[in-house]
């Protein structure tokens, strides 16, 4: 494999907390090219204090003082534009592998916000030790987590008509998925809805559980590597993924309920396309070894995964 083509995290690369088809790309590339992206996370308010010993990245604080800001609170590194890609076009994303590049993490709870907001009403921060080597992430009462990092966003740009788009709202550009399956050795699919598809990565969660109830994982800085192939044979409207043992769909919408319907029609579309399957027949087989998971239930449009293990379609 070539040597991947470096992004670093800069206040020239960095989107602070939007999505935006006017927006310039930081790097171009030919299909198949393979990129090295680094991310960073956390608004000024959300740094560690010098007490607790972490060490903050260099370049969080050109970032803070210059990046470009829209409406929401991440850190996005991109675009990088996809050479020969077009609208109606499909990006496969292969993401390689992933690295944590700092520390610490944190997390927090925020009044108003998050899955039981009648029931926290304080602004809560909290800061974690990260071990790099050890794998694993000390929590503030001294119970370990393994480390199982991702990026909470993966995105193409939106539509040009949307304009420019808060970073917190998962939609069918991607975006703020937070689904924590999305690790290394997995490929992620967009539909592509502009010229140059422009993907961008942030976000880096260090762990998190489905749903992401108080409204945050362990949040913190990662390394992405990823393989960007424009797929002129396939077309599909929302982010799809797969990995060696399953396939998955996704929905996006302010009501759960919905966001299941959207994710699972998804999925019987697949399988019938697949398979030759009537759509009754796949209907059944979701029914009998799908699985339908809460993606996260925090993010505005909440989500849902449909995940089929390959097996089921040998």
């Amino acid at each position: 494999m070539a040597e991947p083509v470096k992004v670093a995290a800069t206040a020239e690369t960095v989107k602070w907390g939007f999505h935006d088809a006017q927006s310039e790309p930081v790097l171009s590339v030919k299909s198949g090219a393979t990129v090295s992206i680094d991310t960073l996370t956390g608004e000024p308010w959300d740094m560690p204090g010098d007490d607790l010993g972490f060490a903050i990245l260099p370049e969080q604080a050109a970032v803070h003082d210059h990046a470009e800001r829209g409406p929401g609170p991440h850190m996005v590194t991109g675009p990088i534009a996809v050479e020969d890609a077009q609208p109606g076009d499909v990006l496969q994303v292969d993401i390689l592998d992933i690295s944590v590049r700092q520390d610490w993490g944190w997390s927090m709870i925020k009044p108003l916000l998050g899955t039981l907001p009648e029931d926290f009403h304080e602004k809560r921060q909290f800061h974690h030790a990260i071990d790099i080597a050890a794998n694993t992430v000390t929590l503030p009462w001294g119970k370990l987590l393994t480390l199982r990092p991702f990026f909470g966003i993966l995105a193409v740009a939106p539509p040009k008509n949307w304009g420019r788009i808060t970073s917190i709202i998962p939609r069918d550009h991607g975006g703020n998925m937070d689904n924590k399956e999305l690790m290394a050795g997995t490929t992620v699919y967009f539909p592509v809805f502009n010229e140059g598809a422009m993907f961008s990565a942030g976000d880096g969660h260090g762990v998190q559980g489905d749903g992401e109830v108080c409204l945050t994982a362990v949040e913190t800085a990662l390394n992405g590597i990823f393989k960007l192939t424009v797929r002129k044979d396939l077309n599909f409207p929302l982010p799809r993924a797969e990995s060696n043992e399953w396939i998955m769909t996704m929905g996006f919408h302010e009501d759960l309920d919905d966001a299941v319907k959207i994710a699972l029609r998804a999925m019987i579309d697949w399988i019938v396309n697949l398979k030759g399957l009537s759509r009754e027949e796949a209907y059944l087989l979701c029914s009998l070894a799908a699985d339908l998971r809460v993606t996260q239930t925090v993010d505005v449009n909440k989500g849902i995964h449909c995940i089929l293990p390959k097996e089921a379609l040998a």
